[in-house]
């Protein structure tokens, strides 16, 4: 016979996006409607290596927190059961698998299902402990929304929203002082959040991962713009864009069991193209200021809506799934299927048609016909 559902778990992991208190809260209301116990892994899949940071979740200490950035059980990317970092004697680092002690200690506790939610980092962990045999269901959270199974992650729109508010207020500065302002996103393998906001934000060179670079298609853009009497100029660049033939731009080598850290780009283009052009540029990073703050409307709706979807994929049994939206309705795919590649711009696709035919450079010398005062 089959167990009952008695107890789950929440976590989140990875870099922090607007919504996850959202997930949390619907999690825990949905749970709790139900009858079932709730608690919280706080720092991604620590709480199930130290079992002190397990918290009891109840309607009371989800209050009010829907519209709350951050998340109330805290998040790490450097918590990989897998490759768990470890310090030696000697000093140096290496990295151990210890997702045996995670499925161990979840049974121990008795976890009867996890709602994991993170990015595609965080959703191959879930599918490889899913293999192991922890019970697990995702919900993608990403703010550069390449996680694949889902036609928008939450989180994507707030950062789109940070960065398009931040390109209306550099126009303002850029035209009065007739400067070139390049403006770095997040963004480490898809141009997404540089796109949306580059679009709205009226940008004049959007530069995204997808499509390599020429910094001197992006200069005569810029000579083109004051050829016209427009002697100001916006540059969006993803971070993780490249010129032709260059490589990513990155700060050190990183931890032991990390991805690079990437940033840098934008003031290696902005000095570029002072030097080509001869016009005074500055760099901008937005950084983690896309990250922070209030979720927006769509994104506490998709928000709750995935996590109320997570609970009732746990009483239907249906493990190893992750939800995703498929307007209008909210569905699942399987965990594999979301990680088994990378969600990039489609370059064919109609927003990057709009940019070209606005006008927009991408720095590849196929820009559209029109040209946007």
């Amino acid at each position: 016979m089959t167990r009952p559902i008695r107890r789950i778990a929440v976590c989140t992991g990875g870099g922090d996006a607007p919504g996850l208190n959202a997930v949390i809260r619907a999690v825990v209301l949905s749970a709790r409607d139900r009858g079932w116990d709730v608690v919280g892994i706080q720092k991604g899949y620590e709480g199930l290596l130290d079992t002190s940071k397990i918290r009891q979740l109840d309607r009371k200490s989800v209050r009010g927190i829907t519209h709350l950035g951050g998340t109330i059980l805290g998040t790490t990317n450097r918590g990989n059961p897998f490759e768990y970092p470890v310090r030696l004697p000697d000093g140096t680092q290496t990295v151990m698998d210890r997702s045996d002690e995670v499925v161990e200690n979840a049974r121990r506790l008795g976890i009867d299902a996890v709602v994991a939610i993170g990015g595609d980092g965080s959703m191959r962990i879930a599918q490889d402990l899913a293999e192991k045999g922890l019970s697990v269901v995702g919900v993608p959270k990403t703010i550069d929304n390449d996680l694949s199974g889902t036609v928008v992650t939450f989180g994507f729109d707030t950062a789109v929203s940070v960065a398009t508010d931040a390109l209306d207020r550099l126009h303002s500065t850029a035209e009065a002082h007739e400067r070139v302002f390049v403006v770095e996103v997040m963004g480490r393998y898809a141009g997404w959040i540089a796109l949306h906001s580059g679009i709205a934000g009226t940008a004049d060179a959007i530069l995204i991962p997808e499509i390599p670079f020429s910094t001197e298609v992006v200069c005569d853009k810029i000579m083109d713009r004051v050829a016209r009497g427009r002697n100001f100029s916006i540059v969006v660049v993803a971070e993780g864009a490249t010129p032709v033939g260059g490589e990513l731009v990155v700060k050190g080598d990183g931890e032991v069991g990390q991805q690079q850290r990437l940033g840098g780009i934008a003031e290696q283009l902005a000095s570029q193209i002072k030097v080509l052009t001869g016009k005074e540029t500055r760099a901008v990073v937005l950084g983690h200021l896309q990250r922070g703050g209030m979720p927006s409307t769509f994104d506490r709706l998709i928000a709750l809506r995935f996590g109320a979807a997570a609970v009732r994929l746990i009483e239907k049994r249906e493990f190893s799934m992750m939800v995703a939206l498929d307007p209008p309705n909210v569905r699942s795919v399987p965990l594999s299927v979301a990680t088994e590649r990378m969600k990039t711009v489609p370059l064919g696709s109609d927003t990057v048609l709009t940019a070209r035919q606005l006008g927009i450079s991408f720095g590849d010398r196929q820009n559209g016909d029109a040209l946007p005062e």
